[in-house]
């Protein structure tokens, strides 16, 4: 993640001392949890787990492929709370509660009460449309410490990547019902060709609605996220959109507006991001830099700082890599697997410094120490190799300081990988979940 900001305009919440080391405020993360100060490259990773793949909508963009259905071999509550334990033990600084729709688990509450009584800061990934005034009541009073609600646009925009009519309004009541009951909540939406010439109406909607925070996310062709890769934005239209994030944070900053906006999943933004303030106030943008390279973008995210178990135990480098598993957590804990170096995919993401390739080596771009080579599944899902350059890197090769000298040198070394337009996968890969009958009606208020 990137916080515009912290890093733009110099903010501060709650989440900066995981992120950039310092200058967060409000609850100690968990019980044991490093400190802020450590080195972002030692933290144990924030935890995403998908508890149901069960789903109420059909988003075209799913990376786990959900439906309306019920779905076999999930862990039990038992197997959760032996999950929760394990997560305690090895000091997670917090827990993903994601899906699927994971309002749609009757027992999701005594999961979060449990986890909770762990000392483990619960965070709720939603989309919103199960959330009514009661709802919203239990999610405060048991924990929940953020609610992040998915909205890919406004009204009819979003209703088409939900594939439910009706779901934009539905998931309004959602926000309308979190901001009633004083429950922190956010907007998570995925930029594509279809909602990013409407961002400035996304920022109204965040004012208007008293939303406290925003993540904008690059698209990551994982699940049914590949079938429209071909709506990605082109790296111009990327531009255009962080221009307008820069923009209208910047804006909610000077009118005093408490907004925390950040954008996820593509790590060449807080280079973009530099770049525009360095043109402003160079003294600014050196702090800037200097938190960017604390962090080292991807370099600790996926296998490291963030990491991800899927509804059947699973357990994956982040959410989006549900077609590589390490291990499952029924026959090992999940501290075990995320700490055995013997999958080369595990030691090479936590090593990855000495495996990245053409553009995204070390030695060629000139900004790897903050960037740290950015989404490692993008990669591996458009070149099928995990190593290959972030096909949807936007900055230009001055920016990035190629040169005719580095651009020999990666055609020597057999690198030189095409960097295309639409960063469009060469292979689509579906979860490694099977599939199991569908049902005339599921669990949790989900519709059938």
């Amino acid at each position: 993640m990137i916080s515009i900001s912290k890093l733009y305009c110099g903010g501060t919440a709650e989440s900066d001392g995981l992120r950039y080391g310092h200058g967060g405020q409000g609850p100690q993360v968990g019980a044991g949890a490093p400190p802020v100060s450590a080195a972002a490259a030692e933290r144990h990773p924030v935890t995403v787990w998908n508890v149901t793949r069960t789903c109420n909508l059909h988003c075209i963009h799913c990376y786990t492929d959900s439906d309306a259905k019920k779905y076999g071999g999930e862990l039990n509550l038992d197997e959760g709370k032996a999950l929760i334990r394990d997560l305690a033990g090895f000091q997670i600084p917090a827990l993903l509660f994601s899906g699927g729709e994971p309002l749609a688990r009757p027992d999701l509450f005594d999961l979060v009460a449990y986890a909770r009584s762990f000392g483990i800061r619960p965070t709720l990934s939603t989309n919103g449309t199960l959330i009514i005034g009661e709802t919203a009541r239990r999610i405060k009073e048991v924990g929940f410490t953020y609610v992040g609600i998915s909205l890919d646009g406004i009204g009819e925009i979003n209703d088409r990547f939900r594939g439910v009519s009706g779901a934009f309004d539905r998931a309004v009541r959602g926000f309308k019902a979190c901001v009633e009951v004083g429950q922190r909540v956010g907007l998570r939406l995925t930029l594509t060709r279809h909602n990013f010439a409407n961002l400035h109406g996304i920022f109204d909607f965040i004012e208007r609605e008293r939303i406290d925070r925003a993540c904008f996310y690059h698209l990551v062709y994982s699940g049914r996220g590949g079938q429209i890769a071909g709506d990605d934005l082109s790296r111009e239209e990327t531009r255009q959109a962080l221009d307008v994030i820069l923009e209208r944070t910047e804006d909610f900053h000077r009118r005093g507006l408490n907004k925390e906006i950040l954008t996820v999943d593509n790590h060449v933004d807080g280079i973009y991001l530099y770049l525009k303030r360095l043109a402003k106030d160079p003294a600014r943008a050196e702090q800037v830099l200097k938190l960017l390279v604390w962090n080292g973008g991807g370099m600790y995210s996926s296998g490291v700082g963030i990491g991800d178990i899927d509804f059947q135990g699973n357990v994956h480098a982040d959410q989006f890599w549900m077609h590589h598993s390490f291990g499952n957590v029924r026959q090992r804990p999940f501290s075990r697997i995320w700490t055995d170096t013997s999958d080369p995919l595990m030691a090479g993401l936590k090593n990855r410094r000495a495996r990245l390739k053409g553009r995204c080596a070390p030695d060629i771009c000139k900004w790897f120490d903050a960037c740290g080579g950015a989404m490692r599944v993008r990669a591996d899902l458009v070149y099928n190799d995990p190593w290959a350059p972030e096909p949807a890197c936007y900055l230009t090769d001055e920016e990035m300081g190629f040169t005719k000298e580095k651009q020999e040198t990666v055609k020597a070394r057999g690198e030189d990988f095409p960097m295309p337009e639409f960063s469009r996968p060469l292979r689509t890969i579906p979860p490694q979940i099977p599939e199991r009958p569908p049902v005339t009606s599921c669990t949790g208020g989900v519709d059938s």
